[in-house]
């Protein structure tokens, strides 16, 4: 069950971050963060009242609260590394956030035996390599690791943070939700901000009303993930759902391949291999 559940994880993370990357193309990633995750927030409001998730509210929803602080602000880590780039060394960087939760797990008495140590290893060489590495080309701004640094812990935070914040699935439903909401009003108040500062939330023409149904599926996809990857950790080790899930990158790049036909290098597809391959191992092991 983990596996199968931290593989979903992987394959969710990546279509919502590939579908955030084509809607930036022409909206602010600010307000691409904050209209996904409004509606994500409505979507889990109404499960929650429907499911009378309320009355499981507690203490462990404070982990909700700080996974929808540290969000935001690794996301826009993210955003602003990507731009100083180059993308091919940000990006593989960015997936070393699957350390924090590993060491979470570590630090808790799991052990990994021998097959799912080796499927750790081989499956993050997988992950880094198919963000496309670049050994040669322009040098890398130190600001731009500082901030991919900071973002990746940041991923890590979230993913170790969100598996403490429920122990049942309508716990979830409100844990996801009370993440939402923060996460929403962190991003707005950081989106008024940068408006007070000039920077336009809109692209030229308006509103993008044709893309609701992307967002929408953005931020429900992006929900969606947070919640398989909290059952893939509760349901077996952490060590195994955290690599698994950080796959995510491998499924981004076979995206843009597929739909934008964006040409793999070799060392994607020998990463793209390598993380299969990596997944194979550990949930064999």
């Amino acid at each position: 069950m983990t596996a199968l559940f931290a593989l979903a994880t992987s394959l969710l993370w990546g279509l919502a971050d590939f579908g955030g990357g084509l809607l930036t193309r022409r909206t602010p990633a600010l307000t691409v963060v904050v209209v996904s995750q409004t509606i994500a927030v409505l979507v889990l409001g109404a499960l929650v009242v429907a499911t009378g998730a309320r009355s499981e509210a507690g203490p462990q929803l404070w982990f909700a609260v700080g996974a929808g602080l540290v969000g935001p602000v690794a996301m826009l880590a993210f955003y602003k590394a990507l731009a100083l780039g180059p993308m091919g060394v940000v990006s593989p960087l960015g997936s070393l956030g699957v350390a924090v939760p590993v060491g979470v797990g570590l630090v808790l008495g799991e052990r990994p035996g021998l097959l799912q140590l080796a499927g750790i290893l081989v499956a993050v060489a997988g992950v880094v390599l198919a963000g496309g590495p670049q050994f040669r080309g322009a040098p890398v701004q130190r600001q731009a690791v500082l901030l991919t640094l900071l973002a990746a812990f940041g991923f890590g935070a979230v993913m170790a943070l969100i598996a403490e914040a429920s122990t049942t699935v309508t716990g979830l439903f409100l844990a996801l939700f009370v993440q939402r909401v923060t996460n929403v009003v962190a991003g707005g108040t950081a989106l008024y901000v940068s408006v007070r500062r000039g920077v336009p939330a809109l692209p030229a023409d308006g509103f993008p009303w044709g893309a609701l149904p992307a967002l929408a599926f953005v931020g429900l996809a992006d929900v969606a993930a947070n919640g398989t990857y909290a059952i893939a950790a509760q349901h077996g080790p952490v060590t195994v759902a955290a690599v698994l899930a950080s796959l995510y990158p491998v499924v981004t790049a076979l995206a843009a391949r597929g739909i934008l036909s964006e040409r793999l290098r070799a060392v994607q597809a020998a990463g793209a291999g390598l993380a299969l391959a990596g997944s194979l191992l550990l949930a064999t092991g």
